[in-house]
């Protein structure tokens, strides 16, 4: 195995994965001086929810939600820097396009990731292991083979999520037509022939799917079906307030509450990260109105069925597919039979095997999972002295924003003043209008102060929720 000489300097940062959220860490690292950092991918080239680059897909947040701009929107690597680079500003301000269509996002972060130093693709992160106060990381080239190593003082795990196939699905798991919605462009073609496509899953993945269905199924009689667990089919929370909990306001206090009361939380909160946007929802419903021109509503071969949850599916005895369900309301039990099915059923962090030589030196919650603090540090055994964060791993520990690329900038620019030690750059100490916590109690007046025969009330401490704007940091490391 080749390695650096030993007079080569340690990298301060090393990204482990390339998705837009390692990406925004690499473009406010790369103009900071003196900082040395490299972030690697085993893939050839950045892709970003490939399977999903639908046409006429949108983005669900603004523009701004870019990799630098929140932070530093001075940041060569801004989207507005983007469209002069391609002669595009003009065009982009006439179209008056707040949300990006999802595949021009997908090339401005191409944009960038191939014009960043810092950024090396076909190089997978195979281990990492501990040596003294660094890591030693091992490196493999994909096209050739050849094994390299370097050393970081830090480490930023950006591996992304996968794509979750339900227990009910596990029989279907290698079916030639029964996949997850991330595959959807790419295996399209797979449904050609059927005469009965259902899609399974309630947010904008599975909007997206029905609707470029519908578009696609125009009047061919092919029957459509769209089943969701959820009992409404309702849209994103998207008021100016409501969307306050993607701010590091909210962050700070949820990161300040009890555990349970966190996943309980996350929980609840599904119709601020889960559910899909109410533009699709109206598309959906526009197009169907204007098929059923002249005709009655129920003459379109289409089946629209919240509530609906799959308890079991397989292969059918004659042919085709089919599902159990189970009606969340009646618990009326049905069997549906369909010739594919489309998986729209999210995505799941998941552990990479390139951290299993450290994971006996991380302090692993109850459920096996990363104990974060505000700085998205994961908490160590006293053996691990060097700084290890993690991106989008931390839904448990900072709640509905960790998924959201409203908050990537941010959370970068927290790493790195965090792996710095000083501020690279300022960010707000408040960000948003609501107060999530309850106000802290004046403190009592001083006995002297009292009045003469006023009777003293015995103190009884009072629990106290960090505010939001209050910057904490949890003592996790070493715990």
């Amino acid at each position: 195995m080749d390695t650096l000489l030993p007079h080569d300097p340690p990298y301060d940062l090393l990204g482990v994965g390339i998705g837009p959220f390692n990406l925004s860490l690499a473009a406010l690292a790369e103009p900071v001086p003196g900082l040395r950092t490299l972030f690697c991918d085993q893939r050839p080239e950045f892709r970003w929810h490939h399977g999903m680059l639908v046409d006429g897909a949108r983005m669900q947040v603004p523009f701004l939600a870019d990799l630098v701009s929140l932070v530093d929107p001075t940041n060569p690597w801004s989207f507005l820097n983007y469209l002069r680079a391609q002669d595009r500003l003009f065009p982009f301000y006439f179209a008056e396009r707040f949300q990006l269509p999802r595949r021009e996002y997908d090339h401005y972060c191409r944009w960038a990731a191939e014009r960043l130093p810092n950024c090396r693709f076909g190089t997978e992160v195979t281990a990492l292991h501990r040596e003294g106060a660094l890591f030693r990381v091992e490196l493999t080239d994909t096209a050739t083979g050849r094994r390299t190593e370097a050393r970081a003082r830090n480490l930023a795990l950006g591996v992304g999520t996968r794509p979750v196939l339900p227990d009910a699905f596990a029989a279907l798991a290698d079916h030639p037509r029964a996949f997850h919605s991330a595959e959807y462009l790419d295996r399209r073609a797979d449904l050609a022939g059927a005469r009965d496509i259902t899609v399974i899953g309630s947010g904008q993945s599975g909007a997206e799917v029905f609707l470029d269905l519908l578009r696609r199924h125009d009047g061919d009689d092919v029957r459509l079906r769209w089943l969701t667990r959820t009992r409404a089919l309702a849209p994103m929370e998207y008021s100016k307030l409501g969307l306050e909990h993607f701010t590091p306001d909210y962050t700070r206090y949820f990161h300040g509450l009890p555990g349970p009361v966190r996943d309980a939380l996350v929980t609840a909160q599904w119709q601020l990260h889960k559910a899909a946007s109410a533009e699709t929802l109206a598309e959906i419903h526009d197009h169907l109105y204007e098929r059923t021109i002249g005709r009655p509503i129920d003459a379109a071969p289409v089946e629209i069925t919240p509530g609906t949850a799959v308890t079991d599916a397989r292969p059918g005895p004659c042919g085709g597919l089919e599902l159990h369900c189970r009606h969340t309301d009646s618990g009326a039990e049905h069997v549906v039979r369909t010739d594919a099915v489309v998986l729209a059923t999210g995505y799941r962090a998941a552990r990479p095997a390139a951290l299993e030589p450290l994971a006996h030196l991380i302090d692993w919650d109850e459920y096996g999972r990363y104990r974060v603090d505000l700085d998205h540090r994961v908490a160590t055994r006293p053996g691990l002295t060097g700084g290890l964060y993690v991106q989008n791993a931390e839904l448990h520990t900072h709640g509905v924003g960790t998924p959201d690329l409203g908050l990537g900038a941010h959370r970068a620019a927290v790493i790195l003043n965090a792996v710095t030690g000083r501020t690279v750059h300022r960010l707000p100490e408040r960000t948003a209008w609501t107060g999530f916590a309850p106000p802290v109690p004046a403190a009592p007046a001083s006995p002297a102060a009292a009045p003469a025969g006023a009777t003293a009330r015995p103190a009884h401490p009072t629990p106290v929720v960090p505010r939001p704007q209050e910057l904490t940091r949890a003592a996790t490391v070493g715990r």
